[in-house]
């Protein structure tokens, strides 16, 4: 709570300033705060676009035209699934944001993953990049996840199919060019690190920032009475959304080129109770699963909002369906289920962050703020060719 009015501060100054380069809001609350890491981040960068500051490049995969083209190939390229069935794009679908739509992802194979896919959009400026691991910093380690995991299985790629995967990439005779002009110093340049390398440039290109409330910072646009009370109680201290989501990319893990210090944050929101002392459902028991304790029951990252219109069903195990849903969720303090193997109280989770209290909100204060989540929406974004499949 001690950086509440600071953030708040700073959030308004990104309004009456038109400025999108702000230090994302780091304190945590308490219940799920987890740990804080700090990172160095030297040049290259990724120039800054549409107001956006200049982003984090990898030192070890600096972005370049030709591997974004190859890594839009690949993200869409089902061959690279271990049967052949599946692509990124299954789970990642432009038009909803690079979200799937489901409650829970479906692998290659058939088998559910415990929890929702997540937004590619800015993916660029997320600080981690999974639902809570925190040491999850980097986009090319993160993708060996869905491609080689097998707990859940999700891309399939093991070692009884790992040669037949490459051989049918080697076997395309675009993807031979493609992968000479994204790697000309490797003399067999097919190779599974370098597919890793395209798609995470792909990844680090999907930049979303020409949304309505964009186009209003930069007094492009106008937004209506409903959106503008809607975004002040956003940025207010009587909905106080803009604790957990109130940095240039709507979340409040960010990083960007420059920053010194990068906060990580992870929050309980009260969503389960099912003992009646703080717990969740396995596996998706947040935090807690890669630190085991106890205060981190149920920490999970609060991701950005832009475009959450278009990226339903939300939070971490996709278990609740609409933004109407979410705002009732949060207005109550935390979540009541009354029957099943999940019921509890999750209002009174030992672990729930500070942040996270009873909001007096009205009808009609809950229609503005949805007016106004939807003007975060980027329709550009959905649509841009660059980011369609190419096939």
């Amino acid at each position: 709570m001690k950086k509440r009015y600071s953030c708040h501060i700073l959030a308004l100054a990104l309004l009456a300033a038109s400025s999108l380069m702000l230090i994302a809001c780091g304190s945590g609350g308490s219940g799920g705060g987890g740990p804080s890491a700090t990172h160095s981040h030297a040049p290259p960068s990724i120039p800054a676009q549409n107001g956006f500051p200049a982003a984090v490049n990898s030192a070890n995969n600096p972005a370049t035209e030709d591997k974004f083209v190859l890594g839009r190939a690949l993200f869409y390229e089902p061959k690279l699934s271990g049967n052949g069935t599946q692509s990124c794009a299954s789970c990642h679908q432009q038009d909803k944001a690079f979200t799937d739509g489901r409650p829970l992802a479906i692998g290659s194979t058939g088998e559910t993953h415990p929890r929702n896919a997540q937004g590619l959009a800015n993916v660029v400026y997320h600080a981690t990049l999974t639902w809570a691991n925190p040491v999850m910093t980097e986009l090319e380690r993160q993708m060996e996840v869905p491609m080689f995991g097998e707990n859940p299985v999700e891309m399939g790629i093991n070692d009884s199919n790992k040669v037949q995967v490459l051989n049918r990439i080697r076997q395309d005779s675009q993807y031979a060019m493609l992968f000479k002009k994204a790697f000309p110093q490797d003399v067999d340049a097919i190779s599974f690190v370098n597919i890793i390398a395209a798609i995470s440039t792909f990844e680090r290109g999907l930049i979303s920032s020409d949304s309505r409330y964009d186009q209003y910072l930069r007094k492009e646009t106008s937004l209506n009475d409903s959106e503008l009370r809607g975004m002040n109680l956003f940025m207010g201290e009587k909905a106080e959304c803009f604790h957990c989501h109130g940095s240039f990319n709507f979340n409040d893990q960010v990083r960007y080129a420059g920053l010194s210090q990068i906060d990580t944050p992870f929050h309980n929101t009260g969503l389960y109770n099912i003992d009646g002392k703080g717990g969740f459902p396995f596996p998706n028991r947040g935090l807690f699963e890669f630190t085991s304790k106890l205060p981190d029951m149920g920490a999970f990252r609060a991701p950005s909002l832009r475009n959450v219109a278009v990226t339903a069903p939300y939070m971490h195990d996709g278990s609740i369906k609409t933004l109407a849903e979410v705002i009732d969720f949060y207005a109550a303090g935390g979540r009541v289920i009354s029957s099943g193997i999940y019921s509890g109280d999750g209002r009174q989770n030992p672990y729930k962050s500070d942040l996270v209290n009873r909001i007096n909100l009205s009808e009609q204060d809950k229609i503005d703020l949805i007016n106004f989540l939807s003007t975060l929406t980027d329709q550009k974004f959905l649509s841009n060719p660059r980011f369609a499949n190419p096939h």
